[in-house]
């Protein structure tokens, strides 16, 4: 079973789990592959709820495709759950998050939400994060001097990259990243986070950090991950 499967096959389940709630409720959802899978697996369903709350601008795009009504977070005070996925999860339900970039949207809408439901598959189940570069959005200006904080760390630190347009040896070196916020990334690889709260914290003190993608304070709640086997859940 390739990832495509494993991703689709999770997408579903968590389909099923949110008819589970109320009709007539607000749904939060994420950003990502997988969260496109779940997008894609409840369109038939879309009445169910009264509309949804997005985490990036992509995702607004492809609800709003599906016909689902997408509205603002600020009109809306809590949501019954969030949907999202993960790029890495330990035993206890924290997560690193923010490959796809929208990791301070995701934040803000998990905070929202009375559950986190992560969707994944098995590969991301890690002992202890950061095997994963952990991402973190900052304000530009501050570039320089929050690398060298997260230096400190003992990572390796990286600006995240536009993609080129083109393969072309002449070509300009490529502009940084920018989140929907107008923020940039700066990857830090190499770390092993063995006290995750601890590490969220810390990072979000740095002045010019809009925030980091350790998912400690808004972790997990219930996670479904799928395997050449099946769909299992846990809860934490």
């Amino acid at each position: 079973m390739n990832q495509d499967q494993l991703k689709q096959m999770v997408g579903e389940a968590a389909r099923d789990e949110v008819l589970k709630l109320p009709a007539g409720q607000i749904l939060g959802v994420g950003t990502g592959s997988t969260a496109n899978c779940f997008i894609d697996a409840l369109a038939r369903h879309k009445d169910h709820f009264a509309g949804t709350v997005s985490s990036s601008n992509a995702t607004t795009e492809r609800l709003l495709k599906h016909g689902f009504k997408v509205l603002d977070p600020n009109d809306v005070q809590s949501l019954p759950a969030y949907v999202d996925g993960a790029d890495e999860i330990d035993p206890k339900g924290n997560m690193i998050k923010g490959g796809g970039g929208a990791l301070t949207r995701e934040k803000i809408i998990a905070s929202m939400a009375q559950q986190f439901i992560c969707i994944c598959d098995s590969s991301k189940q890690v002992p202890v994060l950061g095997n994963f570069a952990l991402p973190v959005e900052i304000i530009p200006l501050a570039k320089g001097a929050v690398a060298r904080e997260l230096e400190k760390l003992g990572g390796k630190v990286s600006l995240r990259l536009a993609k080129a347009t083109r393969a072309d040896l002449n070509q300009t070196p490529s502009e940084p990243f920018v989140t929907d916020n107008g923020g940039w990334i700066l990857d830090v690889a190499g770390l092993q986070i063995a006290n995750p709260a601890q590490m969220e914290a810390q990072i979000n003190q740095i002045a010019g950090v809009i925030t980091v993608g350790v998912f400690a304070k808004e972790k997990a709640s219930v996670l479904l991950v799928s395997n050449a086997t099946g769909v299992s859940r846990i809860t934490y």
